[in-house]
C-alpha cells in the first residue's frame, strides 16, 4: 500500500463529500433551491433559478465523482469551474483571506488547486477509474481538468453573470 493512494482517497472523499453537502444544501437547506435562487438573483446570474439548479447539480455531480475516484479528471473540471465562479462573483472583492467580511477568495482557491492537483496526479489505486483501467493522470489529466475547468467557468460568467452596475 503506497502512501499516496491513501492520501488520494482521503482527499477525494473529504473534498467530494464536502461538495456533496454544499448541493444538497443548495437544494434542501433552510432556504432550500428557492433560498439559493434568490441569493443568486442578488449577485447578479441572469437566469438564477436555472443557475441554482446546475450549481447544486454540479456540486453534487463533481463531488460523487471525485469521491468514487470515478472520470476523476471530469470531476477535478467541475469543482475548478464552480470554485472560479464562486471567486468572480462572491469572493474577489473581499481580499484574500476567508477570515475578512464576505470571505475572501482564498478559501474557494484552494478548493480548486487541490481539484487541479488531484486532476494531475490521478485517482489513485483506490478508486473506479484504477479497477476500469481508465485512470488518466500527468499532463492528460491536468489539461483535462485545468481546460475544461476554466473554459467552463468562463462560459458560465460570459453566458449569465450581470452585475449590478455601480
Amino acid at each position: 500500500m503506497k502512501p499516496i493512494d491513501s492520501a488520494l482517497l482521503l482527499l477525494r472523499i473529504f473534498f467530494g463529500l464536502s461538495l456533496i453537502a454544499h448541493g444538497s444544501n443548495k437544494f434542501f437547506g433552510k432556504g432550500g433551491l428557492s433560498g439559493t435562487t434568490g441569493w443568486f438573483a442578488s449577485i447578479g446570474m441572469k437566469w438564477p433559478k436555472w443557475q441554482a439548479r446546475l450549481a447544486a447539480t454540479t456540486e453534487i455531480g463533481a463531488g460523487s465523482l471525485l469521491a468514487l475516484g470515478l472520470a476523476t479528471p471530469l470531476a477535478a473540471a467541475g469543482f475548478i469551474g464552480l470554485m472560479i465562479v464562486a471567486i468572480v462573483v462572491a469572493h474577489r472583492h473581499n481580499g484574500f483571506f476567508v477570515f475578512r467580511p464576505g470571505q475572501g477568495w482564498e478559501y474557494c482557491a484552494s478548493i480548486a488547486v487541490t481539484a487541479f492537483t488531484i486532476g494531475t496526479i490521478g485517482a489513485g489505486k483506490y478508486s473506479i477509474d484504477h479497477l476500469l483501467h481508465k485512470d488518466v493522470s500527468g499532463w492528460t489529466g491536468a489539461l483535462i481538468a485545468g481546460v475544461l475547468g476554466i473554459g467552463g467557468a468562463i462560459t458560465q460568467l460570459a453566458l449569465s453573470y450581470r452585475p449590478a452596475k455601480k
